[in-house]
């Protein structure tokens, strides 16, 4: 990859992105946890969802720290929509699981915002690295699709 000129506005639009992902991988992580074994279906795409956004995290990192800046390292803690992830973590206390497919939707919601969002920005997106971002968007509304169907397949 060569190196890219970024400026502030991209390395922020970025570490947001890194920020939400890493709130995907603590809140999928926590939901395979606390699965019932007996959903195994539910604990394996969990982990794969936690996969993906670990593949995406990396992705963004290398963009972020090959422009000479800082990569984030956290989740989010602010007020901004990315909180549903903390939202989602707080669901999975013996929840059904139609409840715990709709908390990761709304997740997976909160996932498209930040990623339109830096899409929308008025940070400068090289050609290379807004084809990056919405890869990544494209691959997580497939997941939020299949979370959606899952979800409104159960007994109500």
């Amino acid at each position: 990859m060569n190196v890219m000129l970024i400026n502030e506005k991209t390395t922020e639009a970025l570490n947001d992105l890194i920020r939400i992902n890493n709130d995907r991988i603590e809140g999928y992580e926590r939901a395979e946890k606390e699965t019932d074994s007996k959903d195994a279906d539910l604990r394996a795409l969990f982990s794969a969802m936690a996969s993906e956004s670990r593949k995406y995290v990396n992705e963004l990192t290398k963009h972020v720290a090959g422009a000479g800046a800082e990569p984030a390292d956290g989740t989010t803690v602010s007020g901004k929509i990315y909180r549903a992830w903390m939202d989602v973590k707080a669901t999975f206390s013996g929840s059904d699981r139609k409840a715990i497919l709709a908390s990761c939707e709304f997740g997976e919601d909160a996932a498209q915002k930040a990623y339109d969002s830096a899409l929308a920005s008025d940070a400068e997106l090289p050609a290379e690295l807004r084809q990056v971002i919405m890869d990544q968007k494209t691959s997580l509304k497939k997941s939020h699709d299949q979370i959606k169907a899952m979800r409104d397949s159960q007994p109500a």
